[in-house]
């Protein structure tokens, strides 16, 4: 009880920051030159840097993946525990997903970095806990019990990658907004973590 009321101060705190920069607004001074480009290091936003660029085209696909595996255990998990947090999971990463999309767009940075990423400065930010095809056809093979088991243990992996990730930018980053979802994130995963090992153990 006390884990499920921590993550829930948790994304109580992250809905309100995401409702307060759902307003229109932006951190760019009215002359800055911004232009769509397909280079991070072009991007002239004030108070933006490579490592925060970077860190949303990163995490979009990263987060979309943790969505896509809430998914699969919302029509197949077994267990209430393991489905209640496949639905918080979802709940929290889809609209951090659509504030990321919104950053990008704002700060005229291209959406993702595609399949080659030389000669873009990635501000030192790696993608990490990422599940390749094969780990992805093993949990939609899995049925019952052993989808359950799988499903926790893939997804711990994948917020542990979330987390090293959310922590770089936050060790690098001067934005208040990206700083803010860095630290939500590394609260949050770490809860949900937790959670998962325990359910795990039993």
């Amino acid at each position: 009880m006390k884990t499920r009321l921590s993550a829930l101060a948790a994304s109580s705190a992250l809905v309100a920051f995401l409702a307060a920069c759902g307003a229109p607004h932006s951190s760019t001074p009215a002359n800055a030159d911004i232009s769509a480009t397909s280079s991070p290091s072009a991007i002239t936003a004030a108070n933006v840097s490579n490592s925060d660029i970077s860190f949303a085209q990163l995490m979009i696909p990263h987060h979309q993946q943790a969505v896509e595996m809430a998914d699969l255990a919302l029509s197949r998990v077994t267990s209430p525990e393991v489905k209640e947090l496949a639905e918080q999971i979802k709940a929290a990463q889809d609209p951090e997903i659509e504030m990321m999309s919104m950053w990008l767009q704002r700060w005229g940075a291209p959406m993702g970095m595609g399949e080659d990423h030389s000669g873009h400065d990635m501000g030192d930010m790696n993608m990490t806990g990422m599940m390749s095809d094969d780990d992805m056809r093993a949990l939609a093979d899995a049925q019952g019990a052993a989808f359950d088991s799988l499903w926790l243990e893939l997804m711990i992996a994948h917020h542990q990658g979330a987390i090293s990730m959310a922590k770089q930018v936050k060790g690098s980053s001067s934005n208040a907004e990206v700083i803010t979802l860095a630290g939500a994130v590394i609260t949050g995963q770490k809860v949900e973590i937790d959670t998962m090992q325990k359910l795990l153990a039993q």
